[in-house]
């Protein structure tokens, strides 16, 4: 045998048997003010047979009870730090050294996040061509100190594909002003590093946007006899939606040459409950997904376009969090209530039967609220605080022209002249006008949907109608 023959044989061996990690983690979010200590918070996600942690920060103290558990962590560089990062080596250098130092005999640390979602957010559009420098000068320092075993990646979601696109998957492309400038070196990095490319995957927001043509147990990776998704451009048929998302993002790395980039799951998840316009969010349907998701991962399947693909994967949450902002479901994906009690059972190793489970609660709301819906103060928690619903109206009425006109003197709205009745109106017209935007009917915790028409005498109140 020659020479070269030889080095291909092993080369050809190496790749084949270079094992790629699989495992089915829990992301262990930090925005409540009622939350168990760290410690505890880790014995539930060992309970719930999480195999990893995600973090969003680099917090030593939840940092320190996850290296102690045995648990593959991950720490996260916030979002903030990128451009200082980007700028600097010694900065890199010195973050290292501050939070992961201290863990560099933990087999557990195995990835770092820098940044999350970043691209998603076009209020810090300058971030943007920062992320793969910080990127690279984070891996740099992580080389120096000895942790070159750590995985560095950043997290990605729907909202960085062209319109959210994955109809059919093989369209998908990434938008057009990150697709060039970010995405293309973002992926060489991943490609040169022999890192993931992690993608928050939420078949919920996709099912409810196109719930009209894909059938809920698609989205619940459920079994939809009589409906398969047929991809004409690649000629693949598919039997789940998450299924379908991920071949997406396969297909847009595709795009842009970056095929062998491989991928994994940052985030996953489906809410146990949310406001009135946001349907099919239950217990009934959360359990059901992530049981299905565990089975489905560790069966080692992979997808129609990359058959056999295991990949490392987190749900999305650990805990309810009652300090998040934004629409109802923002406060509840947690596998677990603060106080430790199961929102429902679920074996995220993936090898408990279904059937050994106990009967879930119906689902009361897997179809769109039929009638008119208004956006009014809260008054169940006790009288709203005048001074930040004033402030919540002026943020709102500066979002449009004219949104406001009706609550000022001489406006069909502007009697009774009180915050509380101004507020009501200003609420539901701005989420009238951006119902898809501003975290919805939410106005910094200060609002909640209702089915009753708040309008009076001739003033009418504008009113949202679901599709």
């Amino acid at each position: 045998m020659s020479p070269l023959h030889l080095l291909l044989l092993v080369l050809a061996t190496t790749t084949a048997t270079t094992p790629t990690a699989h495992f089915l983690g829990v992301n262990y979010g930090a925005l409540g003010d009622n939350l168990p200590p760290p410690h505890r918070g880790i014995e539930l996600a060992r309970s719930a047979g999480a195999a990893a942690v995600r973090f969003y920060d680099a917090n030593a103290t939840l940092l320190a009870a996850a290296a102690a558990s045995g648990l593959v962590f991950v720490p996260s560089v916030p979002n903030e730090l990128i451009p200082s990062l980007a700028a600097s080596r010694r900065a890199a250098d010195a973050w290292v050294a501050a939070a992961l130092l201290p863990f560099r005999r933990s087999p557990g640390l195995r990835y770092l996040f820098v940044g999350n979602e970043v691209l998603s957010d076009p209020t810090t559009r300058s971030r943007w061509p920062q992320l793969v420098p910080a990127m690279a000068n984070v891996e740099r320092a992580l080389r120096r100190h000895g942790l070159g075993r750590v995985k560095v990646s950043t997290t990605f979601s729907t909202h960085d594909l062209d319109h959210q696109n994955v109809f059919p998957p093989s369209a998908a492309v990434f938008r057009p002003d990150i697709a060039d400038a970010v995405m293309r070196p973002l992926l060489s990095f991943l490609e040169r590093t022999e890192s993931y490319l992690f993608f928050d995957a939420y078949t919920y927001f996709t099912w409810s946007a196109n719930h009209s043509i894909v059938p809920l147990p698609y989205a619940l990776l459920e079994p939809s006899p009589g409906f398969a998704y047929h991809d004409p451009g690649t000629g693949l048929s598919y039997a789940n939606l998450l299924d379908q998302m991920l071949d997406a993002v396969v297909a847009a790395a595709c795009r842009i040459g970056h095929c062998g980039v491989r991928l994994a799951l940052a985030e996953t998840g489906w809410p146990t409950a949310g406001d009135l316009d946001q349907f099919g969010a239950n217990v009934r349907n959360a359990a059901t997904y992530n049981r299905n998701l565990a089975r489905h991962l560790a069966s080692g399947a992979g997808t129609p376009r990359r058959p056999g693909m295991r990949m490392p994967a987190m749900v999305f949450a650990l805990f309810n969090e009652n300090l998040k902002w934004g629409p109802g479901t923002e406060r509840h994906w947690g596998l677990f209530y603060p106080n430790g009690t199961a929102v429902y059972e679920v074996d995220l190793t993936g090898r408990r039967p279904l059937a050994s489970y106990p009967p879930l609660p119906p689902a009361l709301n897997d179809r769109p609220y039929p009638g008119r819906l208004w956006c009014v103060v809260r008054t169940d928690r006790g009288p709203a605080n005048e001074t930040a619903v004033r402030e919540q109206v002026a943020a709102a009425c500066a979002d449009k022209a004219g949104l406001c006109d009706p609550v000022r003197p001489g406006g069909a709205c502007y009697l009774p002249n009180t915050a509380t009745a101004h507020a009501s109106y200003v609420f539901s017209a701005h989420w009238n006008s951006f119902s898809e935007d501003y975290g919805g009917c939410y106005f910094g915790g200060l609002a909640v949907e209702t089915t009753v028409d708040p309008s009076h005498a001739s003033c009418k109140i504008p009113s949202i109608l679901l599709k």
